[in-house]
């Protein structure tokens, strides 16, 4: 690397200095830059970290494509993979930026390929929430009426679909936490926004 300063190593590949700061440059040349916090603070310092978690996740995701040969065929959109909010609050910032393109997509379905959910699973979820997903079919009288359940047997393919989507998410993130914390060493002033030692994190106790 000619000396460049190392802000993580991944296996055999590097993470620099500069990586992270080219990376911070393209975020505040995009349309959130109001939201993000002023350089020199450490809120910044903390922007920095989480950029370098975002980069080491990335080169785990491409490394694992060419173990996988995961680039090849079809494979999920961004999308389909993380279809709102909440799936992107499950999942986690880091893991969701590493979906943010085709190889990322492709490395998930490939890591949670048999991920399943038990019918009993999916029994008591329908009991647990049984107007979750009744939708135009429940009729009402009125607007005060209460929902009605719905039929088992009619939502149960999405109550299935909705509780395999979740659990590949926890499943891809425990993955890739449990892959980035095997492989990847960072730099002093570049570990874990949420690791007690360092001197930002504002969850101390």
């Amino acid at each position: 690397m000619n000396g460049a300063a190392v802000a993580a190593t991944v296996g055999a590949e590097v993470v620099t200095v500069a990586d992270v700061d080219a990376r911070e440059r393209a975020l505040r040349a995009g349309g959130a830059a109001h939201a993000l916090p002023r350089s020199g603070t450490g809120e910044a310092r903390q922007l920095r970290r989480w950029i370098t978690q975002v980069l080491v996740a990335e080169q785990v995701v491409a490394a694992e494509a060419r173990a996988l040969g995961a680039s090849s065929g079809p494979v999920p959109t961004e999308r389909d993979l993380l279809p709102d909010e909440v799936a992107r609050l499950e999942i986690g910032s880091v893991a969701a930026a590493t979906l943010s393109g085709p190889l990322g997509c492709a490395v998930f379905a490939c890591v949670t390929a048999a991920v399943r959910v038990d019918e009993a699973d999916v029994r008591d979820y329908h009991r647990r929430n049984p107007v979750r997903f009744a939708g135009d079919a429940a009729p009402r009288s009125g607007w005060r009426s209460r929902p009605v359940a719905a039929d088992f047997d009619d939502v149960r393919p999405v109550i299935a679909a909705h509780l395999v989507a979740a659990a590949r998410r926890r499943e891809y993130r425990r993955w890739l936490d449990a892959r980035c914390a095997d492989v990847a060493v960072l730099a002093q002033g570049y570990e874990h926004p949420g690791d007690p030692r360092q001197p930002d994190n504002t969850h101390q106790h």
